[in-house]
């Protein structure tokens, strides 16, 4: 193996305390110190340091993001399975700065990581109690794995349109009412950033003896500020899923897979689903990029980035409902929410018309819009004068004539009352199927996923009915699979 820079790489208990101040990236100097090498390659990926590559393409990426797309198999770079050298290195950090017994980095988004948890961790027909709020990835392990989900739907905000925040009561009677449950898999916050009480709801695991999964793809920042909610790690779940790429800093597919340090599972055997289901061929400007948020969410920088995005948030929410016609979700709304996340309406506009208007006339773009409101996030990237500018837009936005016929029509939203289960999503999803046209689809069976992304919440899934409520989530569907009569 070759051997790139004569630095060593700094163990991980003596650059502990310098970890903490997130000023050393193992990771991060290993790729410079390749970067910087004289080496002639002959090796994938082919392009050889962007030599290959397409004029245009090579001056959009950059001479050195090409110089260090390259693979894990060099010695000070390392390899993620099994973890060794800078990667391990960079994952020790982590799961050190996170409070986790053992922290994996992943380039396949918290996809990957949902879908190892139940490959790892459920069998056929084992029983999951899931909140229905769930991304679809979990919904795809259950395929995979043959698991029975036994749906906990959560509280509904009505005026909204939206699911809001998991009820432990909920929980507890689901498992009092089923005590073959042997797992408990929740996503908090939500999408638009309502949050549950996970201390509440981990109390009520421990109680039964059943293990917690979070899902707190959303909530990476939660673990450096005491001003935002609490980190599952910190309430007692067994694992915890980490998006760092969605508002922790690192490049877009990048998570981490933590394992708590009183977790249940067995960690070699969630390692080794890993190794089945995750690539073989990992970007290391993915891997990276996680080392570097990792490094700076920990430092100083950091830390004043994170006081920004709430002191904008916060700022934000407090003009933007001054604004005639203007709603912005708050605790009057839901009990507990992440203050960066708002969700927002203008009256007389859908929340898409508004997505419409805000792009086009002001050339602003949203996190995401549903019919009835917009998501904006309040990022470590983001500015004051940013957030000026988007409620400039919207107070001449509601002084504005923008007539939306969809809206005044009125506007039908995503069910959210308990599905008509028939049989498991493994079950159905190999079961002989046939492709029917919509308009004939209400009363059978559903054989395929059909979940809004984003957020990724499905609206239907393999074994359950299809009723004249969900038509109007299949706008986009001229036919779609179900099971043979």
């Amino acid at each position: 193996m070759k051997n790139y820079g004569d630095k060593n790489l700094i163990s991980f208990k003596e650059d502990e305390l310098i970890a903490q101040k997130g000023t050393y990236a193992p990771l991060v100097d290993a790729m410079r110190r390749y970067k910087d090498s004289p080496c002639t390659g002959f090796h994938i990926p082919g392009h050889n340091r962007g030599q290959g590559v397409y004029a245009d393409f090579a001056s959009l990426m950059g001479i050195d993001a090409l110089n260090i797309d390259t693979t894990d198999e060099f010695d000070n770079l390392g390899t993620l399975f099994p973890s060794t050298g800078a990667i391990d290195e960079a994952q020790r950090l982590a799961s050190d700065v996170f409070g986790s017994k053992r922290t994996f980095f992943l380039t396949g988004g918290s996809t990957i990581a949902n879908l190892a948890l139940a490959f790892a961790l459920t069998k056929p027909n084992d029983k999951i109690a899931i909140g229905r709020n769930c991304h679809r990835s979990v919904l795809s392990g259950m395929i995979i794995s043959g698991a029975n989900p036994k749906w906990i739907m959560p509280k509904k905000l009505d005026d909204w349109a939206i699911y809001g925040s998991l009820d432990a009561k909920s929980l507890r009677k689901c498992l009092e009412d089923d005590p073959d449950i042997s797992l408990v898999w929740v996503t908090n916050p939500t999408y638009e950033g309502v949050v549950s009480d996970i201390e509440a709801i981990s109390h009520v695991c421990h109680e039964f003896d059943v293990a917690l999964i979070v899902d707190e793809a959303h909530g990476c920042l939660w673990n450096f500020s005491d001003v935002l909610p609490k980190s599952a790690l910190r309430c007692g779940a067994d694992a915890v899923v980490h998006s760092l790429h969605k508002t922790g800093g690192s490049m877009t597919q990048s998570s981490m897979l933590h394992i708590s340090k009183n977790s249940r599972f067995d960690v070699h055997k969630i390692e080794h689903a890993l190794k089945l289901l995750h690539t073989t061929s990992p970007s290391l400007l993915l891997l990276t990029s996680l080392d570097a948020a990792r490094a700076f969410l920990s430092s100083k920088e950091g830390s004043t980035a994170i006081e920004n995005a709430i002191d904008n948030a916060l700022y934000f929410r407090s003009e933007a409902s001054k604004i005639d016609g203007v709603r912005v979700l708050n605790s009057q709304s839901a009990v507990a929410f992440d203050v960066t996340k708002i969700f927002l309406k203008v009256d007389g506009l859908s929340g898409k018309r508004l997505e419409s208007i805000l792009e086009l006339d002001f050339q602003i773009e949203i996190e995401s819009a549903s019919d009835e409101g917009i998501l904006i996030l309040s990022n470590i990237g983001n500015t004051k004068a940013e957030f000026d500018v988007l409620l400039d837009a919207l107070r001449k936005i509601s002084i504005s004539n923008y007539p939306d016929l969809a809206y005044l029509e009125g506007i039908k939203f995503m069910p959210l009352t308990a599905p008509s289960v028939v049989m498991t999503p493994r079950e159905a999803y190999f079961s002989k199927k046939e492709r029917i046209k919509k308009e004939d689809a209400i009363g059978r069976i559903c054989a395929e996923v059909i979940a809004l992304c984003p957020p990724g919440i499905s609206v239907l899934l393999p074994g359950e009915l299809i009723t004249e409520s969900h038509m109007p989530y299949l706008s986009d569907f001229s036919e779609l699979d179900v099971l043979v009569k």
